[in-house]
């Protein structure tokens, strides 16, 4: 039997936002398949906000016009599981730990683990969510292989396919993953799987310092090993942390693999045991998303270091961060100088995007009263392309409006 594995769907201590954080005299929708979205949103002349579980509202800016809130819970059918295939199609509003134990009869599973519990597969897509095991396993982008969707005019679209190898409209999937449904409702998700692994084993590294951190990921990272996850907790400079390394295998090679990582790390002990902070987000008045270079691990610690102690963080997790792929998440005190902070991470590469906590003083749902500026910093380059692109597939502006970055 398979040992115990990150449970996907353990609590997260955050305090969950309502579901319909947006306009609480909207409308309400509660569609049971792709059919009866298709026949709201050809019906509904109004701006349209899908919502999933609601454990994600806060990932984007609040939008600007809410005359509906569409709720995707009632599309919860896995609608065909291929375990020979290591393919499973499942609706958008099937819950990932729901899903999980259906795989886990096959010795299989979906290799995503993002922390908020009750979290549903459509959710999961449109706000990019991931955890420690992207690692190995890579985000929404590498394990989504096809992916239905109702545009704002009603038209169902599909794109990708059954078989993993089938790479047709395989990009159009990518472009639905992380819009927060500015770009239509995900109704039906087809995911690559894998197995579940027979073994695991840890090492814990003891962390005095930002610039040791760094030494322990880029030494990771350059080697021949293998690890599923490199999870780092931070309490700051003076307070220092540890750096968790879960291997995920044989129970030979996870022995061996972490007889080698100790060694490679110069410190370090072995064990099985895995973390209650592991992959969990903190929690604040104020959290933060932040992705980098990952090379600047110690530059992004030393920055968030800056910005000082949350009053609500004593004894708590102020800083995690997938110490080899170059995310990470902070609670930082309600009235930090975000611009200072994306100034600082700028050269890196780096961005800061709030997605959770509430404004200083307010009792609001996570990112309410904030705009679209403030919640994820200054467009880029390629904000001429995502306008077209928003204007492409939502012309008249309807969904999710004002949640995207710049306001669209």
């Amino acid at each position: 039997m398979a040992p115990p594995v990150i449970d996907p769907s353990a609590s997260d201590p955050s305090p969950r936002p309502a579901p319909d954080p947006y306009r609480p005299d909207a409308e309400q929708a509660h569609p049971s398949d792709a059919a009866e979205t298709a026949d709201i949103l050809r019906g509904t002349r109004g701006t349209v906000v899908p919502v999933g579980a609601g454990t994600k509202t806060g990932w984007a800016a609040p939008p600007t016009s809410c005359d509906l809130v569409l709720h995707t819970g009632g599309l919860a059918r896995i609608t065909e599981y291929l375990p020979g295939d290591l393919v499973v199609v499942a609706e958008a509003g099937v819950p990932l730990a729901a899903l999980q134990q259906r795989l886990a009869e096959h010795g299989q599973m979906l290799a995503l683990d993002p922390p908020e519990e009750g979290a549903t597969l459509g959710g999961i897509v449109s706000a990019n969510a991931s955890g420690p095991r992207r690692l190995r396993y890579g985000t929404v982008r590498d394990l989504l292989i096809g992916v239905t969707v109702v545009l704002a005019d009603g038209t169902v679209a599909r794109a990708g396919g059954k078989v993993v190898k089938n790479v047709a409209g395989y990009d159009l999937g990518k472009l639905y993953t992380g819009a927060h449904g500015a770009l239509g409702v995900v109704v039906s998700t087809t995911w690559r799987l894998h197995p579940l692994p027979p073994a695991r084993a840890t090492v814990t590294v003891p962390v005095a310092d930002s610039a040791q951190a760094g030494r322990c990921a880029v030494r990771l990272a350059r080697s021949p090993l293998t690890p599923t996850a490199a999870e780092l907790r931070w309490d700051g400079a003076g307070s220092g942390g540890a750096l968790v390394v879960l291997f995920e295998s044989t129970a030979a090679s996870v022995r061996a693999q972490a007889r080698e990582a100790v060694a490679l790390l110069g410190a370090g002990t072995t064990g099985d045991d895995i973390p209650a902070w592991f992959g969990r987000r903190p929690r604040g008045d104020l959290v933060l998303r932040l992705a980098y270079a990952p090379a600047a691990l110690p530059q992004v610690l030393d920055a968030l270091d800056g910005l000082g102690t949350p009053d609500d963080a004593a004894g708590s997790v102020r800083i995690t961060a997938s110490a080899c792929t170059g995310v990470a998440y902070a609670a930082v005190p309600p009235g930090a100088d975000l611009a200072a902070l994306r100034a600082a991470l700028a050269p890196y590469d780096g961005s800061a995007v709030i997605v959770g906590g509430s404004p200083a003083g307010t009792a609001q749902a996570a990112g309410a009263g904030r705009t679209a500026a403030e919640h994820w910093g200054p467009p880029g380059d390629a904000f001429a392309l995502m306008t077209r692109v928003k204007d492409r597939f939502d012309p008249g502006r309807r969904l999710s409006p004002g949640r995207l970055l710049g306001g669209l």
